[in-house]
C-alpha cells in the first residue's frame, strides 16, 4: 500500500464548498457548519489502516472539542468500485459500529476531494470562523501507536485558534493511504 502525503493547501485559503449526503440520512453543506468557530474537514475512508488507527482519536478529539465550538466532519472520497469496503453502505456500517459522532459524508464524485487538493486518508484541514485554513497537517506524532504519542499537533491547533494565539510550530504532512481515484 504505497504510502502518501498531504500536499499543503495553502494557509489562509478559504474552504471550498461542499454538498454531500451523510450516513444518517442527511445531506450536509459548508453552511451546515456556520455555527462552528472550528471545522474540521477530514478527508477519510473505511479501508486504509492509517484512517482506522486515527478514528478513536478523531472521535476523542470531536467529544473534547465540542462544547468549544469546533466541529468534525469526515469525508470519504474513495472510488468504492475498486473498493468496494469504501461503499455508502460500508461507511453506515463503520460509523455505527465505531460511534462516530460526527458527520460522515460520501464525495462520490470526488469533486470536493480534488477542491481541497486532498491526496491521502486521513487528510486533515482546520478552518477558522472566516472558513479560512489555518492547518493542513497529521493529528499527532505516532499514527500507529497512541500510547507513544509525544506530539498533538492537531490539538494544539485547536487549542491555540480558540485561545486567539497563532500556531508555533511547523505543519507536518499527514500520511496515509493514497485516496483511490476513479
Amino acid at each position: 500500500m504505497p504510502v502518501m502525503h498531504s500536499h499543503g493547501m495553502p494557509l489562509g485559503t478559504t474552504a471550498p464548498p461542499f454538498s454531500l449526503p451523510g450516513v444518517d440520512g442527511e445531506t450536509r453543506s459548508l453552511d451546515s457548519f456556520a455555527d462552528a468557530e472550528l471545522l474540521v474537514v477530514v478527508f477519510t475512508c473505511n479501508h486504509c489502516p492509517y484512517a482506522i488507527a486515527c478514528e478513536d482519536r478523531l472521535i476523542a478529539i470531536q467529544e473534547d472539542y465540542r462544547d468549544k465550538g469546533v466541529q468534525l466532519v469526515a469525508i470519504n472520497p474513495n472510488d468504492d468500485e475498486k473498493y468496494p469496503d469504501d461503499s455508502f453502505d460500508k461507511m453506515k456500517e463503520r460509523a455505527s459500529a465505531k460511534g462516530f459522532n460526527f458527520p460522515y459524508l460520501r464525495d462520490e464524485s470526488q469533486e470536493v476531494a480534488r477542491a481541497y487538493d486532498a491526496a491521502c486518508t486521513p487528510d486533515i484541514f482546520v478552518f477558522d470562523r472566516d472558513r479560512k485554513l489555518l492547518y493542513n497537517g497529521r493529528i499527532d506524532d505516532n499514527w500507529q501507536q497512541p500510547e507513544q504519542v509525544t506530539r498533538r499537533e492537531l490539538r494544539e491547533l485547536l487549542d491555540a485558534a480558540l485561545e486567539g494565539r497563532t500556531v508555533d510550530f511547523a505543519h507536518v504532512p499527514s500520511m496515509g493511504c493514497s485516496i483511490k481515484w476513479k
